[in-house]
């Protein structure tokens, strides 16, 4: 899928997402505005905390019977046509086959059984998915237009852009942005240590950088140390095997991330699992492993581990921490949260799952996290206690084969955390000192902080007041909005874009479980209350096209009514309890 040179040489310089709105002198295309909307309205502000009495369930609402029935039947209708289309293709072309069978003494290098679904579901909606763009993935983005004349078994680009709102990127706080301090100073990293660490840790990879980095990630964290993996999954799938081996027990909410489940696996210990956040089964089920030991043998656990997610991305709930600590203070098992999406998302200064709940995050044996949801970077970290980190360093393999996370990367984590820690970040950092003061007085990292608590809550209670059933917390950037018809996810996405020219996600199975496919919208910072009144606009218009309000219960408002009123509906939502 070559990029034809044209494409570039002809393409526009980047508009501002609003027609409406007046550049900047210094700024003719409105570069800024478009990467992170202006908004001073003091009113579209409020803190992420919890509130006691808060429900922390996915959801209060069901459909109806008949929608999980047609759910069902739609994908055994698709299931039949696959199968229909593969036995007549088999026959009559059987050159697109030949990857599926066995060819000149080697076997295929696909299963058809496992390779059906892919072919035959996904690839009817893969225009939906990878959809490549040509701007930081921010407030807005640029994609590249691309048509297919062979029923998404490939693409053409077609030389042209459509700049669109982005609900679909993880951008929590707003700091993908390809100007401002964060940015320059990524660029004046890169002049002096270059674009690659070039080596591992434990060699030469390591500098200054990430020293400096590690001791702001512990005290932002309020651990006592900390060690930075320079990819996400790695920091899961590398450092669990480090931590239990056989003889031990991990015991995993059942809709944990795939890294989790990998390290799992790698470890060797046994790994059991409990339903989504229901404590009481948790409960249960320590009690059984605890009394009964490891199988066979009967003997004690070497050590229990129970794995969570401070805020779980598919659902958007929240982690029952105080429960839990409630639990490990029983039956004396470690803990370890995996903080990939709450960690600069929630709490009132934005410290994740241990902050929004007030929670002494030295009660949590080992904290993880990401830096690419909130901090505009990539890599993740471990924070515990001194001892547990230096024998990390020995043992994980990401610390000792892999390469050091790339110093602009780190100059962006540094700069980014430093905005929202504020002064108190120059004694790690004393480079920070020299950096705009609008930046780390503390009060932009703030002000960022408090603008996505107010979008959470605008856009999840929104999306309620207009009759769709909607997932998760009300203070997780992350809204799912449930489809379910498999049918309804290629009409909702490109609705969306051709229509009002909006980014959408959709996920379904296996990501998801089968009948309760969804729209998840990823809120930002960067997004102004105008641009989620758009967003509610739109998904009112192509939900009453599609017939996507289901939720059963509670009083429908119109659309106009829900965006006059947001405001008020997240000032109530500060008190209501």
């Amino acid at each position: 899928m070559p990029l034809p040179s044209h494409v570039s040489a002809a393409r526009q310089p980047t508009r501002a997402f609003d027609t409406d709105f007046t550049p900047e002198p210094h700024d003719p295309y409105s570069l800024k505005h478009s990467e992170y909307g202006f908004c001073d309205n003091e009113q579209h502000r409020t803190t992420s905390k919890h509130m006691e009495g808060t429900s922390l369930r996915a959801s209060d609402e069901e459909p109806s019977i008949w929608i999980y029935l047609g759910t069902y039947i739609s994908y055994a209708l698709l299931i039949c046509i696959g199968h229909l289309r593969d036995f007549f293709g088999k026959l009559m072309f059987p050159g697109d086959y030949t990857h599926l069978k066995p060819n000149e003494g080697y076997a295929p290098l696909f299963s058809d059984f496992d390779s059906f679904y892919t072919r035959r579901l996904k690839t009817r909606i893969d225009d939906l998915f990878a959809r490549p763009i040509t701007s930081v993935a921010a407030r807005t983005a640029t994609l590249l237009d691309r048509t297919s004349a062979n029923f998404n078994a490939s693409f053409t680009f077609t030389g042209e852009t459509t700049q669109a709102l982005n609900v679909s990127s993880y951008n929590y706080l707003g700091f993908a942005q390809s100007r401002g301090a964060c940015a320059d100073q990524a660029e004046s990293t890169v002049l002096k240590f270059g674009i690659s660490s070039a080596g591992a840790r434990g060699d030469v990879g390591g500098n200054d950088l990430h020293v400096q980095a590690e001791r702001l990630m512990a005290a932002f964290l309020g651990a006592e140390d900390c060690m930075i993996v320079a990819t996400g999954f790695a920091t899961n799938s590398t450092n669990l095997p480090a931590l239990v081996s056989k003889g031990c027990l991990v015991i995993s909410d059942e809709l944990n991330h795939s890294s989790i489940r990998f390290g799992a696996r790698l470890s060797g210990a046994m790994v059991r699992q409990y339903k989504h956040n229901d404590m009481d089964d948790l409960e249960g089920l320590l009690r059984e492993c605890v009394s009964q030991g490891q199988p066979r043998t009967h003997r004690p656990w070497k050590k229990i581990l129970i794995v969570v997610e401070g805020l779980y991305s598919m659902e958007g709930t929240l982690v029952d921490l105080p429960r839990i600590l409630e639990l490990k203070d029983i039956y004396k098992f470690y803990l370890y949260i995996d903080e990939a999406h709450s960690i600069g998302a929630l709490g009132p200064r934005g410290r994740g799952v241990c902050d929004y709940f007030n929670v002494d995050p030295r009660r949590v044996d080992i904290l993880m996290g990401t830096f690419t949801k909130s901090f505009g970077a990539a890599g993740g970290y471990i924070a515990g206690s001194h001892s547990l980190i230096a024998s990390l360093r020995l043992a994980s393999h990401s610390d000792n084969y892999a390469e050091a996370m790339p110093p602009p990367i780190v100059s962006q984590i540094i700069t980014s955390t430093g905005s929202i820690m504020g002064p108190s970040s120059f004694q790690y950092c004393p480079s920070l000192a020299s950096l705009p003061a609008h930046l780390m007085d503390g009060r932009q990292g703030t002000d960022r902080l408090r603008r996505l608590a107010f979008n959470c809550r605008y856009l999840n209670g929104g999306l309620k007041k207009l009759g769709f059933i909607v997932f998760g917390h009300r203070d997780s950037p992350i809204v799912p909005m449930l489809v379910y018809a498999p049918g309804k996810f290629g009409p909702f996405s490109r609705l969306m874009l051709e229509r009002h020219k909006i980014i959408v996600v959709v996920v379904a199975y296996p990501a998801t479980p089968l009948v309760s496919g969804r729209v998840r919208f990823c809120v930002s910072a960067a997004h102004t209350k105008d641009d989620l009144d758009q967003l509610l606009r739109a998904v009112d218009d192509v939900g009453g096209i599609l017939g996507l309000k289901l939720a059963p219960h509670g009083n429908r408002m119109d659309i106009e009514e829900v965006i006059a009123t947001g405001v008020e509906m997240v000032r109530e939502s500060e008190i209501e309890l």
